[in-house]
């Protein structure tokens, strides 16, 4: 810091040099803007893929960063001689800034790296979920859902999430590796309905939305093996059985993508109610009290 101290006070003496860096700063700034924007300017008119063009807009921003740094430097830093006195007193710079921007730029260099998530990703950060739509130096956005919206339904809020968090919470990603999810859907009939016509009918119109999934789910998971330990046996849908207080509970389980599940669950509780109406030995199950007659209601002797 005393290096730094007395640098600065040299080149304020030094009133030529230190105008001749200023200006050759700005004009390098004003360069490398101007460039940014005219290799943006090329790729927005040679192709309206919006993905090709964010991926194109980040990697001219993040390279005009490295330039500038590199050339900023050069000019400020000369009289210095070695890059490794430059580089000690750049790291010496960075120790003074806070501990918050240094973590995020941390994780913004770990999700390079490693890629937990791209941009278009769903994911689950902490108590943030939404689909990934742009990502920083110190933050990444998300598109929210959930919060007061049901099924994974976007909010239509933009969360800024610290890129440090990556370290502090668990990340779920419903895009990487296997790209379905499994839901359920429970659906209760009273203990006098025929529930082996029911579970006939709710397997019926289960496979009827989501088999067609399983052929694709299985090369997904084959493709997710060879990175994660991802295995099942069974993708394709089917029922389960079990009993509660006030009935017969009987839950569809089946494949769906992430973002679709909502609506595939609409779609199927619409064939539910449209099959139910048909019979009049399925009724659905809801909490009601009743008064038993034993001498009219109970087993004969």
């Amino acid at each position: 810091m005393k290096k730094v101290y007395e640098w600065l006070i040299l080149q304020l003496q030094s009133t030529i040099p230190f105008q001749d860096h200023l200006l050759g700063t700005v004009f390098t700034i004003f360069f490398l803007w101007l460039l940014a924007r005219f290799i943006n300017f090329i790729i927005n008119r040679r192709t309206q893929d919006v993905r090709v063009q964010y991926t194109w807009r980040k990697a001219v921003s993040y390279s005009s960063f490295v330039l500038g740094i590199f050339f900023i430097g050069r000019i400020w830093f000369a009289g210095f001689q070695s890059l490794s006195t430059f580089l000690g007193l750049f790291s010496a710079g960075l120790a003074i800034a806070l501990k918050t921007p240094l973590e995020n730029m941390a994780g913004w260099l770990f999700i390079l790296w490693r890629r937990p998530f791209h941009v278009g990703d769903r994911i689950q950060l902490g108590e943030y979920r939404g689909d990934v739509i742009d990502q920083r130096i110190f933050m990444f956005s998300l598109m929210e859902i959930g919060n007061w919206v049901d099924a994974d339904q976007s909010t239509g809020r933009v969360i800024h999430v610290p890129n440090g968090k990556i370290f502090n919470e668990a990340l779920a990603n419903y895009s990487a590796g296997f790209q379905y999810i499994w839901h359920e859907i429970p659906v209760l009939v009273t203990f006098e309905s025929n529930w082996k016509k029911v579970k006939k009918i709710l397997l019926e119109i289960a496979t009827e939305h989501a088999e067609h999934l399983s052929d694709a789910a299985e090369k997904s998971v084959k493709q997710a093996a060879k990175k994660f330990l991802i295995f099942y046996n069974k993708l394709t849908p089917t029922v389960y059985t079990s009993v509660r207080d006030s009935g017969v509970l009987l839950t569809i389980r089946y494949l769906c993508e992430p973002r679709r599940r909502r609506s595939s669950e609409q779609e199927i509780w619409e064939d539910i109610l449209e099959k139910f109406s048909e019979n009049d030995d399925i009724d659905f199950a809801y909490p009601t009290r009743r008064f038993f007659d034993h001498d009219k209601e109970g087993k004969k002797e």
